[in-house]
C-alpha cells in the first residue's frame, strides 16, 4: 500500500511559479513510477508528467513541456512538480499517482495505469 499526500498548491498570477510536492508512505517508494495529473472543472483528468523509479526517464504532456519539471527524491519518498511560466489554462486540481514498476526505465502516462492516488491540491492561476 502507498499513501500519497500532495502539497504546494495555491493562487498565483500568470507567469509565476509553484512547486508541488507529493509525499509517499512506505519503504519501497523507489519501486514506484510516479505521475502527475490534473483536472479542471468540467474536464476530464489529464496527464501532466511522469518519472521513472530512479528518475532517469521523464515524460511530459505537450502543453507543459518546457515549463514544468518533474523530479523525485527517493531518500525523502517525495516527488516534485516544478511549474514555471504558469498560465490561466493550468488552473486545475493536481493529483499525484503511483504504480509499482519492475523495470527501472518504465513510466506511465495514462491514468488507468496508476493504482494509487493522492487527494489533490488546487492550483489557481489568475490572469
Amino acid at each position: 500500500q502507498v499513501q500519497l499526500v500532495e502539497s504546494g498548491g495555491g493562487l498565483v498570477q500568470a507567469g509565476g511559479s509553484l512547486r508541488l510536492s507529493c509525499a509517499a508512505s512506505g519503504r519501497t517508494f523507489s519501486s514506484y513510477v510516479m505521475g502527475w495529473f490534473r483536472q479542471a472543472p468540467g474536464k476530464e483528468r489529464e496527464f501532466v508528467a511522469a518519472i521513472s523509479r530512479g528518475g532517469g526517464r521523464t515524460s511530459y504532456a505537450d502543453s507543459v513541456k518546457g515549463r514544468f519539471t518533474v523530479s523525485r527524491d527517493n531518500a525523502r519518498n517525495t516527488v516534485y512538480l516544478q511549474m514555471n511560466k504558469l498560465e490561466p489554462e493550468d488552473t486545475a486540481v493536481y493529483y499525484c499517482a503511483a504504480e509499482f514498476a519492475r523495470n527501472s526505465g518504465t513510466y506511465y502516462d495514462r491514468s488507468r495505469e496508476y493504482g494509487y492516488w493522492g487527494q489533490g491540491t488546487q492550483v489557481t492561476v489568475s490572469s
